[in-house]
């Protein structure tokens, strides 16, 4: 799981997240194939010229020291993926409510999913032939659409979504 923690905000919990520390792990995964690639540091669409929604993992937990859920995993975090010309690219990361306050939790990103899931969109819109992705199905919880911030903003693949990378 993940080392880095999404950037601090100003003590309201956010419900969404990027990752610009990360880019340098994105440009090592891509460098082979892609020369330049640049990370635009704003959650807009503003001169997007390409967008993909999938999802990664992490863990989240919940802060409300009221609740007494501690927290959770889920294998479905939504993400936005946008690229822009030249290669640039962000990648906006949505966060979840803890089911028993309703209160936004703190995320912890799986980077290694992250990276992956950003350098494939980035390969594939720049041309690269790429091998579909096959994932093995697990068995895990369903996907609670009510608690994911990217669901309520109509860009998380919801559950029972198999996403094959294309």
């Amino acid at each position: 799981m993940a080392t880095k923690p999404p950037p601090k905000s100003n003590g309201k919990m956010k419900t969404s997240f990027m990752f610009p520390l990360l880019h340098r792990d994105v440009v090592n995964a891509v460098s082979g194939d892609i020369s330049s690639t640049w990370f635009n540091g704003k959650p807009s669409d503003r001169n997007s010229n390409n967008e993909y929604s999938t999802h990664v993992m992490g863990k989240f937990i919940c802060n409300n020291k009221a609740c007494p859920t501690g927290g959770w995993g889920s294998k479905k975090v939504a993400i936005l993926i946008r690229g822009y010309p030249g290669n640039g690219y962000n990648a906006e990361v949505f966060n979840q409510r803890c089911k028993s306050c309703n209160r936004p939790g703190s995320m912890k990103l799986d980077e290694d999913s992250y990276v992956d899931r950003v350098a494939y969109r980035l390969k594939k819109w720049a041309g690269i032939p790429m091998e579909k992705q096959h994932y093995e199905r697990k068995i895990s919880l369903p996907h609670e659409e009510m608690f994911c911030e990217g669901c309520k903003r109509g860009l998380c693949q919801r559950s029972g979504w198999v996403d094959n990378w294309e």
